[in-house]
């Protein structure tokens, strides 16, 4: 006897909060007729003001943050570059070594 949740979507409940703050229609009053608990309205109207900053933000502060970090990723990418030869160079000459030493007595056998 469950009865499966409803989902309002984002749209939607702003509509809902916009008639709450907006033309004054008391939680009450909305909730009976959307068959709401006011704690929903309510946490709605809660991430609402929490998150309404975001409204605001036109990316010019994320763009001078991205600008910023651009010579450090070129710095790094750099960086791991350098680390790739080094440890190229290393590799090889760790195998040119071995070849030369051939394989180890343990290998071959021997006591």
């Amino acid at each position: 006897m469950n009865k499966q949740r409803r989902h309002f979507a984002d749209p939607d409940k702003v509509a809902i909060l916009k008639r709450h703050l907006i033309d004054k229609v008391p939680v009450s009053d909305l909730c009976d007729e959307l068959t709401l608990h006011p704690n929903q309205l309510y946490d709605w109207l809660k991430k609402f003001f929490e998150n309404g900053h975001l409204a605001f933000a036109d990316g010019r502060s994320r763009k001078a943050a991205d600008q910023a970090k651009a010579p450090k990723i070129q710095q790094l990418q750099a960086k791991l570059v350098r680390k790739n030869e080094v440890m190229a160079e290393l590799m090889e000459a760790l195998t040119l070594e071995k070849k030369e030493m051939g394989p180890p007595d343990w290998l071959l056998g021997s006591p």
